[in-house]
């Protein structure tokens, strides 16, 4: 599959601060793996978008786009699953 580019929107360092210490730890090595495998298994298609997907991690969700023709993957948001999709 290649490798791809992780890029961070600037909320997302804001949003890993707010988060437990075991779930951020978690986070961080999902996120790595994204490079990797920008479609791990369990990720999810966003319906409101052709390019924004979802994986879980625990209660919290991380969201990203995925552009394959230039190889970067985009991390939009870390957040808990009841306030994540409010405003996407």
């Amino acid at each position: 599959m290649g490798s791809y580019s992780v890029r961070f929107k600037p909320s997302v360092e804001k949003d890993l601060r707010n988060l437990p210490h075991g779930i951020a730890s978690r986070v961080m090595l999902r996120i790595e793996s994204l490079g990797q495998n920008p479609f791990p298994h369990g990720c999810a298609r966003l319906a409101s978008s052709e390019k924004m997907y979802r994986v879980r991690i625990g209660d919290y969700r991380l969201v990203y786009e995925v552009d394959s023709n230039a190889g970067i993957v985009t991390v939009h948001y870390v957040r808990h699953r009841r306030e994540v999709y409010r405003g996407v």
